[in-house]
């Protein structure tokens, strides 16, 4: 059975052209199988309205409401006198303004009576610290059951669609009643024991019933089934993916005593924590075996992977295997390659005087590197002369030839999609084994989802002598002599021979790409802050007579390294930077950070930044800077980061605050568009029995020849996957 071109269907045959190329550019949907799967967000009752108490800023709404007040305003403006139409509408738990302007007031002046009630759709802005809806759409809500729109919407609870400001809610239902029919053609993907095991319902009533329930317990039975299909189909691809894997032939590494590593291991002037020792050896293990390791490390900023890996990869080497090292930047990669060359002292001097007898070579490679250094680093790797190397995805070219690639450590995983690790794959003899790291502390259920073909370990204790680290909200509108203490206390940092980080969201050149305004903005009246101008202000002002240095993404790589070893060296006070600086620097000196324009960075990426200060024996301190209201979202998201240490309790809020879909992050390997109904942070233990499940089916299946419906959905999937993987970060 395959599947049936009823769901694959263009939706322009179905819904004409114009309203198809809206839903193609603005939503993602081209077929009618994209459309029956953007399910609602939430269903409004008839009897009850949404809730106008906690509306978001900045963001596309519907609302459900009654009309209490109308009122038309004369103004003057620049073009003469205006008219000005507000609204106030109510659904018991707020009010909300609507405002019309001009000419648009004479239909909603008529129609938006006191007493009426109406869907209403439009983007949330503040003006004058109250929230509004400018020039919104609007549906009325007749009860004389002959209007258009209580027909269009079955039953008594009303879907509100995920929508855009082309194409709102109560449109995207009317094109959903259009295809709804075509449901009965969807093929189902959960095998026949599974489902009526699990008591499931079928498909096609689950799509029927999530569109147009009929009653909440309908959206229960649809929902449990739909969260099912993804979590489970995803589950088999991640199944089928560690299959494959389990498959292959490696080459077993085990170090050689008397060694590269021993030698190492003796000059370290600190020993291993528990918890590097006890990874260190779930590494070792694998990479003794003759399937190729396939593991994630995630370790809090500062708990010491990068020992760990690097005692990997000397292993490797002593086994006469090469180690790669991938960084998702140059700065990272250049800074990898200094402190590993730091850490091996003379062991590092391979072939070169003044080497240990065991040493090897340790060779950089990026992108922007001069064509003879470049020629000379490619020929290391093809002689077998360097048994280390660090770079950037220039690595993966098709240029670069390893003598015997053994193993591949990934920084920061989540800027590096699956494909790129098949590429790298394919560079060794037979695949080599894959250590994965990341700093950004994942949930369970995520790494369950995100990284669920790699084994996970955790190293979660920091080593001793590492200081703790205060963080302060500075709300620099309400109390503008914080942000001034904020920047003696720099100086003070300065003065007691310690350096500072002030990060910025923007670099501040022409070459910014135009902004869209959003409403926040709008509110502010102003761009968020950027590292040119807010440098130039600090060396004019607060931190005058100061040696202060800028660094951002589209300087030279000769500049930024430059600028970074300057400041590594104590050449420089103060560094103020975009987010470049986040993954990795390591300055112990560093002990201050001040975040301009704090809410506009997301929790994970807060506490990133904030592990690049404290890394010495001197107490760090966080600032964080921000104009938004004490009662805004944006305000508790940085008391959250303020309030704790704890990146795994950071990384939960940080989920538990974005909205559902992209937990994953842009393309977590292409994962973001498969999900629409699972929440990842709250269906853990679906997501675990899907994991389950799969794993049998798989075994007893590899190539599913038993389940076409699942292979179809699977082809689908590994599809969107393939379009999306690559998100350079």
């Amino acid at each position: 059975m395959d599947d049936v071109p009823g769901l694959d269907e263009p939706l322009k045959n179905v819904l004409g052209g114009t309203t198809a190329k809206v839903m193609a550019e603005h939503l993602d949907l081209h077929t009618v199988g994209d459309l029956l799967h953007h399910y609602p967000r939430r269903y409004a009752e008839r009897g009850e309205l949404t809730r106008l108490s906690d509306l978001p800023l900045d963001e596309h709404v519907t609302v459900v409401a009654q009309v209490e007040d109308a009122r038309v305003h004369t103004f003057n403006g620049a073009r003469g006198k205006g008219q000005r139409l507000e609204v106030t509408i109510t659904d018991g738990s707020g009010r909300l303004q609507l405002v019309f302007f001009g000419r648009g007031i004479h239909a909603p002046q008529n129609e938006l009576l006191p007493g009426t009630r109406a869907m209403f759709a439009g983007k949330v802005s503040a003006f004058h610290r109250k929230l509004q809806l400018a020039h919104p759409a609007y549906e009325l809500l007749r009860g004389d059951g002959g209007a258009d729109a209580v027909d269009a919407w079955a039953g008594a609870l009303i879907p509100i669609y995920p929508a855009c400001k082309q194409l709102e809610s109560w449109k995207i239902a009317k094109a959903v009643d259009a295809v709804l029919p075509r449901a009965q053609d969807a093929v189902d993907p959960l095998p026949p024991a599974l489902r009526e095991g699990r008591g499931f319902a079928a498909l096609p009533e689950a799509l029927v019933k999530i569109h147009r329930p009929a009653n909440k317990a309908d959206i229960a039975i649809a929902r449990e089934r739909l969260k099912w299909d993804e979590a489970f189909v995803l589950q088999v691809a991640l199944a089928r993916r560690r299959y494959a894997d389990t498959q292959l032939p490696a080459v077993a590494r085990r170090p050689v005593p008397g060694g590269l590593l021993d030698a190492f291991d003796a000059k370290l002037p600190f020993t291993l924590t528990e918890g590097q020792q006890k990874v260190s050896k779930e590494i070792f293990a694998d990479l003794a075996t003759e399937h190729p390791m396939h593991r994630l490390l995630q370790g809090e900023v500062g708990s010491g992977k990068t020992m760990v890996a690097l005692r990997a990869m000397l292993g490797v080497v002593d086994a006469g295997g090469q180690a790669a090292m991938l960084a998702p930047t140059e700065v990272l990669a250049q800074q990898h390659h200094r402190s590993v060359t730091e850490m091996m002292g003379d062991l590092a001097e391979g072939g070169m005087l003044g080497g240990a007898e065991q040493a090897t070579k340790v060779v950089l490679l990026t992108g922007s590197m001069g064509t003879a250094a470049r020629r000379q680093a490619l020929l290391d790797l093809v002689t077998g002369e360097a048994g280390i190397v660090i770079g950037t995805h220039a690595l993966i070219e098709d240029k670069v030839q390893f003598h015997d690639l053994g193993l591949v450590v990934v920084d920061e995983q989540h800027r590096f999609g699956v494909e790129q690790r098949d590429a790298l794959r394919g560079k060794g003899k037979q695949p080599p084994h894959l250590l994965v790291m990341t700093a950004t502390p994942i949930p369970r259920t995520v790494a369950m989802t995100v990284f669920g073909d790699l084994e996970t370990s955790v190293l979660d204790q920091l080593p001793a002598g590492r200081s703790p680290i205060a963080s302060h909200v500075v709300p620099a509108k309400d109390k503008p002599h914080f942000l001034a203490r904020a920047w003696e206390r720099v100086r003070e940092e300065v003065e007691g021979g310690h350096q500072a980080y002030v990060v910025c969201p923007r670099i501040g050149d022409d070459e910014d790409e135009p902004r869209k305004k959003s409403a926040e903005d709008e509110a502010e009246k102003r761009p968020p802050l950027a590292v040119l101008d807010i440098a130039a202000q600090l060396t004019k002002g607060p931190l005058k007579g100061l040696r202060v240095e800028i660094l951002h993404g589209r300087m030279q790589p000769d500049d930024k390294d430059d600028v970074m070893r300057r400041f590594a060296a104590g050449e420089v006070d103060v560094l103020v930077a975009t987010t470049v600086i986040e993954v990795g620097v390591n300055v112990p000196n560093a002990t201050a950070m001040v975040i301009m324009d704090a809410d506009r960075f997301g929790v994970s990426q807060l506490h990133q930044l904030r592990g690049r200060v404290g890394r010495g024996s001197a107490p760090g301190l966080c600032l964080l800077v921000t104009e938004m209201p004490e009662a805004s979202p944006a305000r508790a998201r940085l008391n959250a980061v303020a309030g704790t240490l704890d990146g795994f309790e950071l990384s939960r809020i940080d989920l538990e605050q974005r909205r559902e879909g992209d937990v994953l992050g842009q393309a977590q390997s292409g994962v973001k568009s498969s999900l629409r109904m699972l929440a990842v942070i709250d269906d853990e233990e679906v997501i675990a029995a899907a994991r389950e499940e799969a794993v049998t089916v798989v075994a007893g299946d590899p190539e599913l020849e038993r389940l076409p419906g699942l292979r179809t959905a699977l082809n689908a999937l590994v599809d969107k996957e393939r379009e999306q993987y690559l998100d350079k970060g």
